[in-house]
C-alpha cells in the first residue's frame, strides 16, 4: 500500500510514525481525519503482517474483541472491529458463531483491513535514520520528510538463546517461523521449548496431526514448574486498566520488576481452552489410540545447550530446576523455540542516541509515553510497546493499546482525555478512597 497522492506531497507533518503494527495502527486510526494533525506512518514490510507464521488453525485471541485498535478510547471510530465486521457483511454471522474466543486469524485480518483503509499508512518504505535540527528529519529509502514529532512503534523480534543462533534453519527455528517449517517435521523427533501460549499451540498442533504428518515424538519443555493457565480472572484483569498502569508507573524500578515477575501469568499463561484440548488429545493418544510413545512432557527444566551431532540431529541438554540440578540429554531431529520476543533494535535513532535518557536498558518515558531527551519540550519522541519495565505487562499486550494511543494523540492536540471510570481496587495508599486513615 502507498499513501494517497495528497499525503505523498506533504513534506512537513505533525507526526511521523515508524512502524505500523497494532500500536502505531491504533494511533494512526485515532488521528485519522484530523486536518490539524497531518501524519504518515512508515513500515518496511511489503504489506501488513502480524505473527502470520504462527496463525495455527484454531489459535485464538487471549483478549476481548473490544480491545481492538480504537473501541476503548473512541467507540464510534471507523477503524473498530465492529466496523470491520459491518463492512464485510458478517456481523450476524460473527454473533451467531458464538465464539468464546476470537480466532486469531480473524483479528489479524481486521488489523490488515485497518492498515489498508488508512491512507496515512505506507508499506515497503524503510526509515533509515532520524535527525533533529529544530524539526525531526526522517530519511527513508525513498525520501526525506520533516515532522514536529515522531512515534516509534516497531514492535519486537524473535529471541532464542545465543547457543541456538548458529543452527537456525529449517529444522531448528523460532516459533515465529512455524508454519513455514512445520511441514518438514513429519516422522521426526521434535522438541518444543517454551511453556507459554505459543509453545502450547505448537505442541497441540504437532500431536494432533494425521499420522502421515505427525512427528514420531514430540517433547514439550518448559522452565515453569507446570503448564500454567493464563490468569484471566476479574480482579486480575484490573492490572490491565489505565489506573493500574498509572500506579505502576509511579513505583520504584525494583518494585516494578518484582510485580512484572509476580504477575507474569496474567499475560503469558496458556488459555484454558488450549490446555483442555492438549489434555484431551493426550488422552486420545494414550488410551484410545494406544499410541503412548508419541509425546513427552518436561516442565521445570531449562535448556542449557543444543548441539548438532555428526548425524545432523541435535542433542538437547536439560537441567532440572529442582534442588538436585540434574542434567539429562534429549536426542531430537528438530527444535522449535517458543521462547518469546525482545524489543526491536532502533538503529534509526542512532543520530539522537546521546540525547536520550535510558533506564535499565529502556528509553525513559513520561506519563504520556514521550521520551525524556534534551530537545525542545514541544518536540516529542513517543515510543510504544517498548517500556514494559516502566509501564508493566500491558505495554506489550493489546489491552491498553487504544488507551496509550489516545494519551499520545491528546498530547499532540494539547488536550486532556475524559477520565475513565476508576478501578474498584484502591491501588495507591495516597488516595484512600472509602478509607479513614489515622495516625
Amino acid at each position: 500500500m502507498t499513501a494517497s497522492g495528497a499525503v505523498e506531497q506533504v513534506s512537513h507533518l505533525r507526526l511521523v510514525g515508524i512502524g505500523a503494527g497494532p500500536a502505531n495502527l491504533s494511533l494512526a486510526a485515532l488521528l485519522h481525519g484530523d486536518s490539524e494533525q497531518p501524519n504518515l506512518f512508515f513500515d518496511r514490510k511489503p504489506s501488513f503482517t502480524w505473527h502470520d507464521d504462527q496463525l495455527i488453525n484454531g489459535a485464538t485471541l487471549q483478549v476481548s474483541i473490544f480491545k481492538d485498535l480504537v473501541s476503548l478510547s473512541d467507540p464510534a471510530n471507523r477503524f473498530s472491529f465492529l466496523s470491520y465486521l459491518h463492512e464485510h457483511g458478517r456481523i450476524y454471522h460473527f454473533l451467531n458463531a458464538q465464539f468464546s474466543e476470537v480466532p486469531r486469524t480473524e483479528f489479524r485480518n481486521y488489523l490488515a483491513w485497518a492498515a489498508e483503509k488508512n491512507e496515512n499508512v505506507v508499506f515497503s518504505e524503510s526509515v533509515e535514520r532520524v535527525e533533529f535540527d529544530g524539526v525531526f528529519r526522517v530519511t527513508t529509502d525513498r525520501r526525506q520528510v520533516t515532522a514536529d514529532n515522531i512515534a516509534v512503534g516497531v514492535g519486537t523480534v524473535p529471541w532464542v538463546p545465543e547457543f541456538a543462533l548458529p543452527y537456525l534453519g529449517a529444522g531448528h527455528f523460532h516459533v515465529s517461523r512455524y508454519l513455514n517449517h512445520a511441514r518438514g517435521l513429519a516422522g521426526k523427533r521434535v522438541a518444543v521449548v517454551g511453556g507459554g501460549q505459543s509453545g502450547a499451540e505448537t505442541f497441540l498442533d504437532l500431536i494432533s496431526r494425521p499420522d502421515s504428518e505427525r512427528p514420531a515424538w514430540v517433547s514439550w519443555i518448559s522452565r515453569r514448574r507446570n503448564y500454567f493457565p493464563i490468569d484471566d480472572s476479574t480482579f486480575t484483569n484490573d492490572f490491565y486498566m489505565p489506573e493500574y498502569s498509572e500506579y505502576f508507573y509511579r513505583l520504584s524500578e525494583s518494585k516494578r520488576a518484582e510485580l512484572n515477575s509476580a504477575h507474569l501469568l496474567s499475560s503469558d499463561g496458556i488459555s484454558e481452552s488450549t490446555l483442555r484440548a492438549i489434555y484431551q488429545q493426550l488422552y486420545r493418544l494414550q488410551f484410545i489410540e494406544r499410541d503412548e510413545h508419541r509425546f513427552g512432557l518436561l516442565p521445570n527444566r531449562t535448556v542449557v545447550s543444543a548441539d548438532r551431532t555428526a548425524t545432523g540431529a541435535f542433542e538437547v541438554t536439560l537441567r532440572h530446576n529442582d534442588e538436585t540440578g540434574q542434567s539429562q540429554c534429549l536426542p531430537v531431529d528438530a527444535v522449535v523455540w517458543a521462547t518469546g520476543f525482545r524489543p526491536t533494535p532502533k538503529s534509526f535513532l542512532d543520530p539522537l542516541k546521546d540525547r536520550i535518557e535510558t533506564e535499565n536498558g529502556e528509553v525513559r518515558v513520561d506519563e504520556d509515553f514521550a521520551v525524556a531527551w534534551d530537545g525542545p519540550p514541544d518536540r516529542k519522541i513517543f515510543v510504544q510497546n517498548a517500556v514494559r519495565g516502566q509501564r508493566g505487562l500491558p505495554d506489550v499486550n493489546l489491552s491498553l493499546n487504544a488507551w496509550r494511543a489516545q494519551r499520545i494523540a491528546n498530547r499532540l492536540r494539547g488536550r486532556s482525555a475524559p477520565e475513565m471510570a476508576m478501578s474498584f481496587i484502591d491501588w495507591s495508599a495516597k488516595s484512600g478512597r472509602g478509607t479513614r486513615w489515622t495516625a
